[in-house]
């Protein structure tokens, strides 16, 4: 005799209203309810499943071959979730490392952890204006420990609405509001992102793929620059180290990214809607507001004990001709250090750091990071022990 429950293997039996509406006659009269049977075909399920398995294996194992055969390798994504894992390790008197992509690939962790005897918190993000972090970092009244911070002026002064300031505000915002499931979801996705290439959302994705059709630009519509492609590895303390490849400057990744950094650090052009000299007034007006709320920011964070060092780290080549060409250091550098009353280390004014060449034009390779915060932390350990010195003889200074 058949079991009660043997029918359920060739059909269905659902309620009638999960397909159609109750006809007229249906709704007046009642009766009982109505069902539907629908049988579930006569096929090898199990082989079905098994070659389904065995497709997805296959085209993820070929994507992954081929990421691979075309120079990339297992790493982390630097995304707001990885911040904020760093972010929520600060301690009252803690290392900080705030800024844009220059600290990330310029300053060796290890032997800042050697030369400060503490392991520093590496905060800084790539194409970001410092600012959103700093401010942060002085609003946390808990925290009164150190702060190296990068000034590249392109970024350390962009506006508020733009891509360096939406940077540094969306990871502050995503530290201060990050869910259970996205903080799970990291705690996942880092073990996959360690051994899987493909998993790099920076450049495989389909999204950026169809970013990197080019485009010319016509009016009315102006393409974007290009973003330079992923040439770092990343590991769970954000620290970050250039490919190899990347290191000969006359090389084929180094040559392109160069002549990416160009048009992406050249201001766009004044709007056509309004008089070039307005534009211009305002923009000097929004830089302005800036120093001074990096002052106030400054300014409390060193109230109560905190200590920070602007530092100025190394260009080369086009790029450096263009930063010194639009933003001169008597217009960027002297007056942040003026109004912050803070120390600062610039580069070139050290024998010993300006002899650096980045071949890209940006960043550092991974050898010379390691000697370049060798020589660095002398400068660093004699501004900041001198800044504090300083502070003791004067008063504090008021918002």
């Amino acid at each position: 005799m058949p079991l009660s429950i043997s029918n359920f293997k060739r059909r269905l039996r659902l309620p009638t209203v999960f397909f159609r509406r109750p006809s007229r006659e249906e709704q007046i009269h009642g009766g009982p309810p109505l069902e539907f049977i629908r049988p579930i075909p006569e096929i090898p399920w199990r082989g079905i499943t098994v070659g389904v398995v065995l497709v997805v294996v296959a085209a993820v194992t070929a994507w992954e071959l081929y990421c691979r055969s075309i120079g990339y390798g297992p790493t982390l994504n630097d995304n707001e979730d990885l911040w904020t894992s760093r972010r929520r390790a600060v301690r009252p008197e803690s290392l900080v490392i705030v800024g844009d992509s220059r600290p990330l690939f310029d300053l060796d962790l290890d032997e800042l952890e050697h030369g400060f005897g503490k392991r520093p918190i590496q905060l800084a993000l790539a194409g970001s204006s410092a600012y959103p972090v700093l401010a942060d970092l002085a609003n946390d009244e808990s925290f009164h420990g150190t702060i190296i911070c990068s000034f590249v002026p392109a970024l350390f002064l962009a506006p508020p609405g733009t891509p360096p300031m939406d940077t540094g505000e969306k990871a502050v915002h995503r530290f201060h509001n990050q869910t259970l499931a996205q903080r799970a979801s990291e705690y996942l996705s880092v073990p996959l992102e360690e051994h899987l290439v493909f998993l790099k959302q920076e450049d495989l994705t389909l999204s950026i793929y169809l970013g990197k059709l080019r485009l010319r630009n016509r009016p009315g519509a102006l393409v974007p620059p290009q973003l330079p492609p992923y040439f770092q590895t990343v590991d769970r303390e954000r620290r970050t180290r250039m490919w190899e490849r990347c290191a000969d400057p006359n090389g084929p990744l180094a040559r392109r990214i160069q002549q990416i950094w160009l048009p992406l650090f050249t201001p766009p052009p004044p709007p056509s809607y309004i008089p070039k000299q307005v534009f211009m007034a305002e923009m000097k007006k929004a830089i302005g507001q800036r120093f001074e709320d990096v002052a106030a920011a400054v300014h409390k964070f060193q109230q109560r004990g905190g200590k920070i060092a602007f530092v100025r780290f190394p260009s080369s080549g086009g790029l450096k001709q263009l930063e010194e060409h639009d933003t001169p250091r008597a217009n960027t550098w002297d007056p942040l250090l003026k109004m912050t009353s803070a120390p600062g280390i610039y580069y070139s004014d050290y024998a010993d750091l300006s002899g650096f060449k980045c071949p890209e034009w940006s960043h550092l390779t991974a050898g010379d990071s390691v000697e370049f915060t060798r020589r660095l932390i002398p400068h660093l350990r004699e501004k900041l022990h001198s800044s504090v010195a300083d502070r003791s003889d004067a008063p504090k200074p008021t918002l």
